[in-house]
């Protein structure tokens, strides 16, 4: 007893386990099988030998952008046939399976392509054998392994990481590769147990076969791809909402009156506290690569710069109007009258000093009303029908004709604040919905 010797069953060796019911199992029985853990277990050689694997991917514990890394927790399996190992349950007390221990075994030296860290695997693990000598051995593996990430549409993305299972010795005639349970099994199997409730979340597993060609030499591969995708929630609250919250405000900052003094602070505010506000994100944002939320951050931050720049713009026309009123040029004058009277196809020439009764000043804020203005015409009128002398009425006349002068500039302005609003509404809205319908693709 004790002693591994060949039976008349083929290709194969069968252990004498007489004894095995009453004394339990002895160690000195395969003594012979430890001492051949070094050698690849096949009586012949020619033959190669054939290893299923499989695994369940439980936890998805990191992945780092900066570094394109996936750091996962999976069990890998392994299944393959020892013919040094075969016993007879019947003369064994019924015994159908033993565990072994892997440090008297030899085992397949399946590796991840993509491994990026030293293997973690502990020690002392135990192997599965039956009597047909069919041995299993699963591993728990904190596996970091390299991922070609593309953050182009974070926080919205998805990534489809690569697990490449292979042999580093074994040739094709020497090891060949199988799968021990269908991909479809594997995927619904890590979808039930993984336990990680992180940023990530599982979306299925795939799987081809492949051999590659190295020195002339072939080696057997299964690549696993693990598609996965990011939860969004944390970055739609802590980025996209305050921005969304910033840039509304900063548009509807255009109503705010031109001429009280007040718009340019409370925008020049919205952009130092934006600013702030990047500042603060920053570390919510990949460090590698240019996602297409930092374009959007760009983008805002443009709208809130241009739109400061126009509120500049219109201030100093504002001034200019109220201060040293520049003469209007013609044609500036028949848009503005164009624009004020839509209804006239053929507006009349303006009389001397621009004034034209069919402009309407007053249906803009800001603006002073048509009375005040008539009541400053009609004034050197009154005064011809008091009897004043010539010289009393130039000043007053010279008086109406500039103040006239300055309506017509802050009703350009208005306008131009207005339109400048529309075309900065546009390309808000514009620029808000490409980013989106990029996001959705």
């Amino acid at each position: 007893m004790g002693q591994a010797q060949e039976q008349g069953r083929g290709d194969s060796f069968t252990i004498n386990c007489s004894g095995f019911d009453q004394h339990g199992v002895n160690h000195a029985a395969f003594q012979a099988v430890f001492d051949r853990k070094a050698f690849r277990p096949a009586i012949n050689y020619s033959i190669p030998t054939h290893v299923n694997i499989s695994f369940t991917l439980s936890a998805i514990l990191e992945v780092n952008a900066q570094l394109q890394l996936m750091t996962s927790f999976l069990w890998l399996n392994m299944i393959w046939y020892n013919p040094f190992i075969s016993w007879n349950p019947e003369e064994c007390g019924g015994i159908k399976n033993l565990s072994l221990t892997t440090e008297n075994l030899w085992l397949p030296d399946i590796y991840i392509e993509e491994f990026m860290d030293v293997d973690q695997t502990p020690t002392g693990l135990m192997a599965y054998v039956s009597s047909e000598g069919r041995m299993k051995y699963d591993k728990p593996m904190k596996v970091v392994s390299n991922c070609k990430l593309d953050i182009f549409y974070f926080p919205f993305d998805q990534q489809n990481c690569s697990l490449t299972f292979g042999s580093f010795v074994y040739t094709v005639e020497d090891m060949v590769l199988g799968m021990e349970r269908e991909v479809q099994e594997i995927s619904n199997t890590s979808l039930n147990l993984i336990r990680s409730r992180g940023e990530w979340v599982l979306l299925n597993i795939q799987q081809r076969a492949k051999i590659i060609i190295v020195n002339n030499n072939a080696y057997d591969q299964i690549i696993f791809y693990v598609a996965i995708r990011r939860r969004p929630i944390l970055y739609v609250i802590n980025l996209l909402v305050p921005s969304s919250f910033l840039v509304a405000i900063d548009a509807l900052s255009f109503y705010l009156p031109a001429e009280s003094g007040n718009r340019a602070p409370f925008k020049m505010t919205l952009l130092l506290g934006y600013n702030v506000f990047l500042l603060m994100m920053n570390e919510l944002l990949p460090a590698s690569g240019t996602p297409l939320i930092s374009v959007y951050f760009a983008l805002c931050l443009t709208l809130m710069v241009v739109s400061l720049l126009e509120t500049i713009f219109i201030t100093y026309l504002l001034h200019l109007a109220t201060t040293q009123p520049p003469p209007m040029p013609q044609w500036l004058h028949s848009l503005l009258l164009h624009c004020t009277s839509p209804r006239k196809c053929c507006p009349t020439a303006p009389q001397k000093g621009n004034r034209d009764p069919g402009l309407t000043p007053s249906r803009l804020p800001g603006l002073k009303g048509p009375e005040v203005l008539a009541e400053k015409i009609t004034g050197p009128r009154e005064t011809e029908l008091n009897g004043c002398s010539e010289p009393a009425r130039a000043p007053q006349e010279h008086e109406a004709q500039k103040q006239h002068l300055v309506d017509l500039w802050v009703q350009f302005s208005h306008m131009m604040d207005i339109l400048l609003f529309r075309l900065y509404l546009l390309f808000m809205a514009s620029s808000i919905i490409t980013v989106i319908v990029l996001w959705s693709t």
